[in-house]
């Protein structure tokens, strides 16, 4: 069977998800009365929850006697590792741009990347029924970004495809006929994407997706470049370096048939499968036949910019919700990760029991963990910090900047640049964007972007759209002010009491509920000034026999902040922990007893 391998590449809620829906749906993946999800490839837990792509995912289509490889990519820039090496599998990519919205800093991230391994894409205008749809205006910035990004002639000449993802339409014209479905994208990619390009020789394949299998073990996909693969085959795994990894007997050989993976006989050169059997072989790896010496060069990924410890949990109430919770284990989990996620680094620092996890953002770093979390780990993580560098010519210190591209209404843009100059950000375009809103981009150190979108969001009513995306390293930019409050520290362990909290008030809102567990030295509010203070949540109500009218109304509290694990990790200062457990987010300072703070912060300040 002939055929063609394709990436769906956009910004996040471009649509890339619904759009395969839609594929599979038309092809005839499903039955007429199958029961399928909404955006079928988000499969796990934490994709479905948030709504976006988090792991890159393979499916296959059959139109017109030729099978259609898809790749479903992620749309954070967080996430982008996945994207950089699913472009060494595909030989064609549709990039979708939101018909308002336009080509956003994530697309850009993309596109560059898949026009330097030489893809020709296909631009589809989605969602052309938005009623602030500017579909003209979308196709030249989207020309003028695949020029900014040195596209040659030929990727210049893209085609260009018009419709609706969710409604399961695209057409060559912005008002064409809504009639034919998808039949128009399938019969395009057809015409336009090569067939895969096979080398001459044995059975040769690079890893690029690794997942773990209940009953088959590691299984790693990829595709394979030259030769083919059979069950019982003897292979041989070699690293980057040329090096023996490990060799091994293929157990099965499974191939993507719609949203099903389907075990088959053979693998042949081109097509996109997914081995089991090895015990080693990880992501970039190079599979071959045992004659084969030289391994299949990987694209470079690029590196992490934040960096947080992970430190096994030490407070109070340790072990009381979840049950893994020793240095081993927490290691054991932290290198698996890191063998399929080719984006995040591990390093084990010099202090016992505390790991360096560097990520792309935030964001990636809190999906690990909270999805280490809802495995039943309980550890410690500190606030997010940049990951510096030394300039090798000039010795100066450079830190990671971002471009930073923010959509708001006219009227909160005075507060959005003012709050963005005070992080050190530098304000290099401001355009309007149609419907009395403006688009600013800015050039912004990543550290002064950590724990901002919150803020903003509170600054524009919840207007604004903040999306970041890395641009380079430069000089450092000079210290930024942090977090102005300091903290109310409890200062005894046991149940706070509603009475204690309501008398507290003043001091500043809560960050817990009555009846929740404290230990000296965890945060319980946020201090209306500056310095820290340690307060008395357990403190009770003094009883006397004597009944007065009016003195026992029942105590009405302030409902509290409530700390996602997001807003917790870039809230905190250095000093200070999230401690994350299966049922809790807590927050403490990393050292407990105050008398060893006070000595800590004493050394510092003669340091």
């Amino acid at each position: 069977m002939k055929l063609r391998n394709l990436a769906i590449i956009a910004h996040v809620d471009h649509g890339k998800t619904t759009l395969v829906d839609k594929l599979l749906q038309q092809s005839g993946a499903f039955r007429e009365n199958q029961r399928v999800a909404e955006r079928v490839m988000d499969s796990n837990d934490l994709e479905k929850e948030r709504g976006i792509t988090i792991l890159a995912k393979a499916t296959s289509v059959v139109w017109k006697d030729t099978r259609i490889n898809i790749v479903d990519t992620p749309g954070h820039a967080d996430f982008g590792g996945e994207v950089e090496r699913i472009l060494n599998m595909v030989d064609g990519a549709i990039v979708l741009v939101d018909a308002a919205e336009g080509p956003m800093p994530q697309t850009k991230f993309v596109v560059g990347k898949a026009l330097k391994v030489g893809l020709k894409p296909i631009v589809a205008i989605n969602k052309v029924d938005r009623p602030d749809a500017r579909i003209e205006e979308v196709v030249n910035e989207v020309f003028d970004l695949f020029a900014a990004l040195d596209a040659t002639d030929e990727q210049l000449d893209f085609p260009i495809l018009y419709g609706s993802g969710r409604n399961g339409w695209m057409s060559r014209a912005a008002d064409g006929s809504q009639d034919q479905g998808m039949a128009p994208l399938f019969d395009l990619v057809l015409e336009h994407v090569p067939e895969p390009t096979v080398e001459d020789g044995p059975f040769r394949m690079i890893g690029t997706l690794l997942e773990a299998n209940p009953y088959l073990g590691r299984m790693l996909t990829g595709r394979i470049v030259s030769g083919s693969v059979k069950p019982n085959q003897a292979v041989k795994v070699l690293g980057g370096d040329g090096s023996l990894v490990e060799q091994f007997r293929v157990s099965k050989i499974l191939a993507f048939r719609g949203i099903e993976r389907q075990p088959i006989e053979e693998g042949v050169a081109g097509d996109i499968i997914a081995l089991a059997g090895m015990t080693k072989g990880t992501v970039a790896d190079t599979f071959c036949d045992p004659a084969v010496t030289e391994p299949i060069k990987a694209q470079p990924i690029d590196p992490p910019t934040v960096t947080m410890s992970f430190i096994v949990n030490d407070s109070p109430l340790a072990g009381t919700e979840g049950d893994k919770v020793t240095s081993r284990v927490i290691r054991d989990r932290l290198f698996k990760e890191a063998e399929g996620n080719v984006a995040l680094k591990i390093e084990e620092s010099s202090e016992k029991d505390s790991y360096y996890v560097s990520g792309r953002g935030e964001l990636q770093l809190s999906v690990l963990i909270e999805t280490m979390r809802r495995e039943g780990f309980e550890l410690a993580v500190s606030r997010p910090r940049v990951v510096m560098r030394d300039d090798p010519a000039t010795g100066e210190r450079l830190e990671p900047i971002e471009e930073v591209l923010i959509d708001v209404d006219e009227e909160h843009s005075g507060v959005v640049v003012q709050k963005m100059s005070e992080r050190k950000g530098e304000l290099v375009e401001l355009r309007p964007s149609g419907g009395n809103r403006v688009r600013l981009v800015f050039y912004a150190p990543t550290r002064g972007l950590i724990g901002y979108q919150s803020e903003l969001l509170t600054d524009t009513r919840g207007t604004a759209v903040m999306n970041r995306l890395f641009h380079a390293y430069q000089p450092y930019k000079g210290p930024i002010t942090g977090r102005i409050n300091g903290v109310l520290l409890s200062n005894e362990s046991g149940e706070a009491v509603a009475y204690a909290l309501f008398n507290l008030e003043d001091r500043g809102p809560m960050v817990i509920d009555p009846g929740d567990k404290v230990y000296a030295g965890m945060i319980v509010g946020i201090h209306t000034r500056d310095n820290d203070l340690e307060v008395n949540v357990l403190k009770g109500k003094k009883l006397t026999n004597i009944r007065a009218a009016g003195k026992d109304e029942a105590v009405r509290l302030t409902p509290p902040i409530k700390m996602t694990l997001e807003r917790a990790l870039s809230w905190i200062q250095d000093d200070e922990l999230v401690e994350v457990t299966p049922k809790s987010i807590r927050l403490r300072k990393a050292i407990l007893d105050p008398n060893d703070r006070k000595r800590a912060e004493r050394s510092k300040l003669s340091a």
